[in-house]
């Protein structure tokens, strides 16, 4: 029987999360989620279908969907609901109306344990299904957008249990919010557009980790990057990393492309629109459609076709024209594969160990955003040192003892 083209994707994924195997087997073992039901909202596709598998195959009963209506692989899909009869809510280019119908599909496995991206299932347990927060124990939070929703929600008092920031873990923004997003983002937009980046001006909004990891690797590309910011020391940052810091307003006026990496909505205005050049590429690599204003340039443009696959050239009111990869929306799944394999290895390990953590410490814990366990994060590492080939000095005992010296003399 040939395997399907989701199946294949899946054991290729599967090959390539070496940290995640290391985890398996003692998951396979121990079973530490025997009985415990997992909803679970994210990007569905290949490297998320493993870490839903692990989590099967550590005993938990498992219902799955997208976290955003673009970004679904429905080979994937497909491939967990037939191969490994996993129940599946997703497809690729969801109405708005079927994304918050799979999202209510997945809570109706009555969960124990929420994972979370972006905070839409979060959300509607706390507005419209808050007869399921009495059993659940908790949850994780992998995206920067969502960590801000729980932040608010614990700040106004209305967190009903208690949530893993799974985004801060070092071995998550470190590395899946610089290099994952980083090279995923110009994979995307590479893939919608088919053109060079070297000689281009760019425009890079928020210099996060995630904005690093996108001029980094345009930096590298040959492109003349532009960052715009909020905050004057992440702007000092990223002068003293060799860019220019502008408004958006005036840097987009340059620009041959811009990238917004924010979580914040109308990063890239209608106002920035008219003045920006003519037949600018505009990308989003943050978790919601709202950074670049679609919406607007929509309703107030003059005309708007397609020009290719991804990309929708506008026509606006003073004749100039933008071109929008992928409706604005998360540009690394919704018009490439999204992050590199081994780095979602390290962010899922992560949150399979965070939700490990959970089940057997929920009692002690209250309704609040904590962070991962230094140990898990320091687990992470440790394992994927050892694969890299890496070795670590040890500190002897001389070293400790003058370590943990109160005088420096001694």
């Amino acid at each position: 029987m040939e395997e399907s083209k989701g199946f294949l994707r899946l054991a290729w994924a599967r090959d390539h999360m070496p940290v995640m195997a290391e985890i398996r087997k003692r998951f396979q073992t121990e079973k530490p989620f025997k009985g415990i039901r997992i909803a679970m909202a994210l990007h569905v596709e290949a490297k998320t279908g493993i870490f839903a598998l692990l989590l099967k195959e550590g005993g938990a009963e498992v219902k799955m969907a997208s976290c955003n209506p673009l970004s679904s692989d429905d080979s994937v899909v497909q491939s967990l609901k037939e191969d490994y009869g996993m129940p599946v809510f997703a497809r690729k280019g969801e109405t708005n109306e079927e994304y918050y119908e799979y999202l209510h599909r997945t809570l109706d496995v009555q969960p124990d344990i929420i994972i979370d991206d972006g905070g839409d299932l979060t959300k509607i347990v706390h507005t419209e299904r808050k007869d399921l927060a009495r059993n659940i124990i908790g949850g994780n939070e992998e995206t920067t957008t969502g960590v801000q929703r729980l932040k608010a929600m614990e700040k106004a008092g209305v967190l009903l249990f208690p949530m893993f920031d799974v985004n801060d873990a070092n071995m998550k923004h470190l590395f899946d919010n610089r290099y994952g997003t980083g090279q995923s983002t110009l994979d995307g937009i590479m893939n919608a557009t088919n053109l060079l980046i070297a000689g281009r001006t760019v425009v890079v909004a928020g210099y996060g980790y995630c904005g690093r990891g996108i001029a980094m690797r345009l930096k590298g590309m040959g492109a003349n990057v532009i960052v715009t910011e909020i905050d004057p020391i992440k702007a000092n940052e990223a002068i003293m990393d060799g860019f220019q810091v502008k408004r958006m307003n005036r840097a987009i006026r340059d620009a041959d492309m811009v990238i917004t990496a924010t979580g914040m909505k109308d990063v890239v205005k209608y106002e920035d629109a008219l003045v920006a050049k003519k037949n600018i590429v505009m990308a989003n690599a943050g978790h919601f459609n709202n950074e670049v204003a679609v919406s607007e340039i929509e309703r107030r443009s003059l005309e708007k076709k397609e020009v290719r696959e991804f990309v929708k050239r506008y026509k606006l009111e003073n004749g100039n024209t933008v071109d929008i990869i992928a409706d604005g929306r998360l540009v690394n799944l919704a018009a490439g594969q999204g992050h590199p394999v081994e780095i979602m290895d390290l962010s899922f390990a992560l949150q399979a160990l965070t939700a490990e953590y959970l089940v057997k410490n929920h009692e002690k814990l209250e309704r609040k955003v904590y962070p991962v366990p230094a140990e898990i994060d320091r687990y992470v590492a440790e394992i994927r040192l050892k694969q890299f080939g890496g070795e670590l000095d040890q500190l002897n005992e001389e070293q400790i003892r003058y370590l943990n010296s109160w005088d420096e003399g001694t």
